[in-house]
């Protein structure tokens, strides 16, 4: 496992963005907008020979890409639209016309782009990531200047030729890599896992604490946003499948069933059922860690918050011991459905509500239990394909979330069983297993809909 410490913001991992995926919309947009800013500050004369801008997507971003409307993502960072202030309307409305240009501006001339600049090539290519997509400012079809991306997972890039984070450029008072290293700290320095995690968030963010709890609360707003509107919006999903929602369905459901043991469970999945249905229309949804695992923590948080009245300082400190787990898996494994199947979106995303659900039940914070509900969240999603049915975020995503936020809960009734400590496997062994296994999964089942349900799309 890597020895840098995790210098990760908690809302780096929750970010705030149009679905349906981080890694093929957020991560894209994200991209293309600092290829713009890029090209401001190329010279004149390469401004001014330029007649084009091409963007090539290789990988999953290819094989998918379509459905995930990466090509609107691109168009929109081209613009200059930010995730978090994205019109989740208007970006569905980019390139609907085929012949509608979109203006980008190159020094003080403007380049029109439109869908034959935006190329998805089935090619192999040779690139440390699945997510690439190289970016071209090109005169006569040459090549004028360049930049490859990397999208990582969760709405994170990285820039080829740039670290991932620059050894020593980031500091924090108490670093870990691992689940034992953070354990030491909370053992040897006599400080719980809350203000651990604050003191480490407050250095890497340069905000107060008064404002880091703000912004928790402002995420935890933007993913109950999401449940609501979901709970509200019927109608079919955007896309080929013509797949009907069924949130609202299963809410009225719910609320029929009031005196039926059934009906907690109905609530649970008709939560994390409504925020993944908006994801999956385009809707603003939070990472968590994943768009396309942003029904989980949401829905689980939504429970928490109206059915177990948790007050705001209790959800906040829920939402850090989930962050300190997606910290560890994205640190020592990977996020990314493209790099680890579903196991690695899904999969964190339940292990991290496992961890939430057990640090807001127990005022003391013991780590324990909440490393045991992590672990059994994580291991009992190992091997989980990511296989979308013609690339959209929709079946097995949707129903697949409302799976994975149940296990969270079931993670959490096991973990504080009493019998915690009983685990044999550490949360560090099984984020190991959980690479390995990424790396040995074929790529027919990691976000290219070549393989699994992907391929009973007929039936549909």
């Amino acid at each position: 496992m890597p020895t840098t410490p995790i210098t990760t913001s908690v809302f780096d991992l929750f970010k705030v963005g149009p679905g349906p995926s981080s890694s093929h919309t957020i991560g894209p947009m994200k991209a293309a907008f600092d290829f713009r800013q890029r090209l401001a500050h190329l010279p004149t004369d390469v401004h001014q020979q330029a007649d084009s801008v091409h963007v090539h997507l290789y990988g999953s971003l290819s094989a998918t890409g379509k459905g995930h409307g990466t090509d609107r993502a691109v168009v929109a960072g081209l613009l200059g639209w930010q995730p978090e202030t994205t019109d989740p309307v208007a970006l569905l409305k980019l390139l609907r016309d085929p012949s509608i240009k979109y203006a980008v501006p190159v020094g003080d001339h403007v380049i029109e782009v439109g869908p034959q600049h935006i190329h998805f090539e089935r090619v192999r290519y040779d690139s440390p990531y699945h997510n690439t997509m190289v970016l071209r400012l090109a005169a006569d079809n040459q090549t004028l200047f360049s930049e490859e991306y990397y999208s990582i997972g969760g709405g994170f890039i990285i820039r080829k030729g740039e670290p991932e984070v620059a050894p020593g450029s980031l500091s924090v008072p108490y670093p870990y890599a691992t689940m034992a290293e953070l354990k030491t700290h909370l053992k040897t320095d006599n400080i719980s896992l809350d203000e651990l995690l604050m003191a480490n968030e407050m250095a890497l963010t340069g905000r107060s604490r008064a404002e880091i709890n703000q912004r928790l609360d402002q995420i935890l707003d933007f993913m109950h946003k999401a449940v609501r509107r979901g709970l509200k919006h019927k109608g079919i999903l955007p896309g080929s499948i013509k797949l009907s929602r069924k949130a609202p369905i299963l809410f009225q459901q719910a609320k029929g069933m009031s005196q039926s043991s059934d009906s907690f469970l109905i609530f649970l999945n008709a939560y994390c059922l409504a925020a993944s249905e908006e994801n999956a229309a385009g809707g603003i949804v939070v990472t968590a860690p994943t768009s396309g695992a942003s029904g989980v923590i949401p829905g689980l948080t939504y429970l928490a918050k109206h059915h177990f009245h948790y007050d705001r300082t209790t959800l906040r400190a829920g939402m850090f011991a989930a962050a300190a787990i997606g910290f560890l898996v994205k640190h020592n494994a990977s996020i990314s459905g493209a790099e680890m199947g579903c196991m690695g979106e899904i999969g964190t995303a339940s292990a991290m509500g496992a961890a939430f659900l057990t640090r807001c039940a127990q005022p003391s914070g013991d780590i324990g239990p909440i490393e045991a509900a992590a672990e059994i969240g994580i291991e009992h999603h190992l091997g989980m394909t990511c296989d979308p049915i013609g690339g959209y975020v929709q079946i097995p995503c949707i129903e697949r979330n409302a799976m994975g936020a149940v296990k969270a809960y079931n993670a959490f009734l096991l973990a504080t069983s009493g019998a915690a400590s009983f685990q044999k496997i550490s949360l560090d062994a099984v984020i190991k297993v959980m690479k390995a296994t990424g790396r040995d999964m074929s790529t027919k089942y990691k976000e290219t809909s070549e393989a699994g349900l992907a391929l009973s799309a007929t039936e549909c």
